[in-house]
């Protein structure tokens, strides 16, 4: 998907409140692979009205997946993240996983969003503008600690997936620990090389196949084998337990 698209479609639905776009996730960090979604951060004046989430809904529901690279879309008002404090509020989020609800009628509202943190930390690290200026000029550094409570707070709702979202779920929590140890923000599979280093032999098939999946699959092509999907959750509180031990430490 061309990028401008999504700039088109942001600026045709936000007009004079819109002060920047930018593009962050696997598009700049490591090249998007066959499931990626386009990730986009937009940052804007005031908060949108319910004229300008209808639009930006619809505007994204015409340019979005199915039969296409989905995006994934978030809206933050400038005064809401500079100062930077944790945790910051999203105005508006789109993604692919509430397409159903928002072809009913349904509008993103303003909430409290924990993993704005990476999100916002991606931003500033890719400094990849489609619109406006550097990411720097707009956003706050976000504090490391944050980029950790950001990452931590996601872990509940992850768990609740992994039964229909395995390999992105594995692929998550690799990532959450690979950050918590190095303070860095890395792509799915850069995250899963450096925890299958760490694994001990047993805990490693299952990361290994969500790699692989991640890299050469898109989710409708996902199969687990039984054998696998018996190791699922021992994996799964494998690495639970370094994330529990850094947190703690």
């Amino acid at each position: 998907m061309d990028p401008a698209t999504i700039v088109r479609a942001v600026d045709g639905a936000v007009g004079a409140k819109l002060l920047g776009v930018y593009l962050h996730g696997s598009a700049v960090l490591g090249g998007l692979k066959p499931a990626s979604d386009v990730d986009v951060l937009v940052v804007t004046r005031h908060s949108l009205d319910d004229h300008e989430r209808r639009a930006l809904v619809d505007g994204l529901l015409g340019i979005s997946g199915p039969g296409t690279r989905p995006v994934e879309l978030t809206v933050v008002v400038h005064s809401e993240v500079r100062p930077w404090r944790y945790p910051a509020a999203a105005d508006f989020q789109y993604g692919e996983w509430m397409r159903d609800e928002f072809e009913s009628g349904h509008l993103p509202r303003p909430a409290s969003m924990p993993d704005l943190a990476i999100a916002l930390s991606s931003v500033l690290a890719a400094d990849h503008a489609l619109h406006g200026p550097p990411a720097a000029v707009l956003l706050d550094p976000v504090p490391a600690a944050d980029v950790v409570r950001g990452s931590v707070a996601g872990i509940p709702d992850l768990l609740e997936e992994l039964a229909g979202d395995t390999r992105n779920v594995v692929l998550t929590l690799a990532r959450v620990w690979t950050t918590l140890a190095t303070g860095e923000i890395r792509s799915k599979d850069a995250a899963a090389e450096w925890a299958l280093r760490r694994l001990a032999p047993e805990h490693r098939p299952v990361l290994a196949r969500a790699r692989q999946l991640y890299l050469t699959r898109r989710y409708a092509e996902e199969t687990w084998t039984d054998e696998l999907k018996a190791q699922v959750r021992p994996h799964v509180d494998a690495v639970l337990t370094r994330i529990e031990d850094l947190t703690r430490g």
